[in-house]
């Protein structure tokens, strides 16, 4: 049985689902619709979780980069679109790796702010040492944020209600591939007990307008300004 943190029936964790590089970056191989947006959101819900000292379990995808031509081709190991954006890492942390292993330090949760999970499918549940830890820490809430709203958010949300937990769901601060499956992924959750908020009722408002993780001109704000030429006059 995994140790709690003192107090740990009245505290909220923070769970990240899949907050990488190709999930995250325009030059991603899965990248997210309004990745900028998103990304404004969950930086500034780090922030909160740090600022509180809450909690953060961390699920990350990792996938073989030997399985041949015809696979998924995003979050591979041992390649930069598998690594997590740089502001969902906290210094004290502790990574496990998707080995079908259930094995878990009893105090991990007293000796580490964030745990790193890694998961090689879309389901965390599907994956021994998630369904461990998930199944055994007590929180009164979980808060989600991530990515996608259609897959591993919404299955690690339903995974969580069935065994009678608390959940929020960070809504701009989680991220999709498809519009509409998006919001029939929320309906379903909201249907199954899960509450819905946006990041300001969370956390506050946030005036950050440059993200610090992609390089594209949305998240450079350079978007929509003209260029200035060399010699031009004003």
């Amino acid at each position: 049985m995994i140790r709690q943190l003192i107090g740990a029936r009245r505290r909220r964790i923070l769970i990240d689902i899949n907050t990488q590089r190709d999930y995250f970056l325009a030059g991603g191989n899965a990248c997210i619709r309004n990745h900028r947006r998103v990304l404004a959101h969950i930086r500034r819900t780090m922030a909160w979780a740090r600022y509180r000292n809450i909690p953060i379990v961390s699920i990350c995808e990792v996938y073989s980069n030997s399985n041949g031509p015809g696979t998924v081709n995003y979050c591979l190991d041992g390649t930069d679109g598998q690594k997590k954006i740089r502001y969902t890492l906290l210094s004290n942390r502790a990574s496990f790796p998707a080995d079908g292993s259930t094995d878990l330090p009893a105090d991990i949760l007293r000796r580490h702010r964030q745990i790193i999970l890694h998961k090689r499918c879309l389901d965390p549940f599907d994956e021994p040492r998630i369904e461990r830890l998930l199944s055994e820490v007590r929180a009164s809430e979980f808060v989600l944020i991530g990515a996608s709203a259609e897959g591993a958010v919404k299955a690690t949300a339903l995974g969580l209600l069935q065994r009678g937990r608390r959940v929020c769901v960070v809504t701009d601060a989680v991220g999709s591939h498809n519009k509409r499956e998006s919001k029939l992924a929320f309906r379903k959750m909201k249907a199954k007990g899960a509450k819905l908020v946006e990041t300001k009722k969370l956390a506050g408002t946030s005036h950050l307008r440059l993200v610090g993780a992609c390089n594209c001109e949305r998240c450079r704000g350079q978007v929509g300004k003209t260029p200035v030429k060399i010699g031009a006059k004003y």
